[in-house]
């Protein structure tokens, strides 16, 4: 079989080891295919129909066993995750990766044995973690012009603990016993997660993190049930500088991925053809103008 362009090739060889992969927006992050990481395959030939209709489309790990986990260290203009990673290494909470991947905007991923933990992100600490019901970016797909590049590969067995990272970085508060009548905490149990406040943190995020900072607010919302905040997301995001069309796919794909299912649940290895949907065309001008 003929392996086509280079990130048909790597989407192959992710498969090869095992990693399920699905087409991302050439030049983006947003998935293409109707349901995001759900469609994420081994399968070659549904890996090749899709590198064939869209040869630029980046290429998209989906994480959590049987994909790898992926501690993501940002770097942007308000702020740097390097110190909080450093603080880990220090206290022993950085096992060696298999792999390490430049970052466009100059961060990092390392790659870690797949697990089925949740997905994970500390705001002011620049970090976030990827696992069951997540993705990312991968080699040799570009963002904005600048490509992910891998620094090291290695042999390594080793996961990465997101729990012991969060405590060390964001130890919580030990709640303290209080005697509640049975009703009152029938109604703070259901009384829906507030997620109003991810709107203003939309609009915050830097070009480059755009996409993934409203996919990531958008499947917090989608969890909690409120779908005003969907609405407000949306406007933070255009405020932001996202096209239009790039808000509502993104927060479609995030109603598809996290109303689907619950993290962990198992992704079937082979699927059947999943149709890739037309990538933006403001992205793919951006796209054409850099490979000229």
């Amino acid at each position: 079989m003929s392996r086509g362009s280079d990130r048909e090739q790597a989407a192959h060889r992710f498969a090869d080891h095992g990693w399920p992969v699905f087409p991302a927006s050439p030049g983006g992050k947003v998935p293409i295919t109707e349901h995001g990481y759900l469609d994420a395959t081994t399968g070659h030939k549904q890996i090749q129909s899709w590198w064939r209709s869209e040869p630029r489309a980046n290429v998209a790990v989906a994480t959590g066993k049987p994909g790898p986990d992926v501690l993501d260290v940002d770097r942007h203009q308000d702020g740097s995750g390097f110190p909080a990673f450093n603080q880990l290494k220090r206290e022993g909470l950085v096992p060696e990766p298999m792999a390490v991947i430049r970052t466009p905007s100059g961060g990092m991923h390392a790659y870690y044995q797949g697990t089925g933990q949740r997905n994970g992100h500390i705001p002011d600490k620049h970090l976030d973690f990827r696992s069951a019901g997540g993705y990312v970016i991968s080699p040799p797909s570009q963002v904005g012009g600048r490509p992910y590049a891998v620094v090291s590969k290695q042999p390594s067995a080793a996961t990465f603990d997101w729990s012991k990272a969060r405590e060390l970085l964001g130890p919580q508060p030990q709640p303290q016993p209080q005697r509640r009548p049975a009703r009152a905490l029938q109604r703070a149990a259901d009384r829906p997660r507030d997620v109003s406040h991810l709107a203003a943190w939309v609009a915050q995020q830097n070009e480059g993190n755009r996409n993934a900072g409203l996919f990531w607010a958008a499947n917090r919302a989608v969890e909690a049930g409120d779908t005003a905040t969907l609405d407000d997301l949306a406007r933070a995001a255009r405020d932001a500088g996202l096209d239009a069309r790039e808000v509502d796919r993104t927060i479609r794909s995030a109603q598809a991925s996290a109303g689907a299912r619950p993290f962990g649940h198992s992704r079937a290895p082979e699927r059947e053809a999943v149709t890739v949907r037309p990538a933006p065309q403001a992205q793919v001008k951006e796209h054409e103008m850099e490979a000229g």
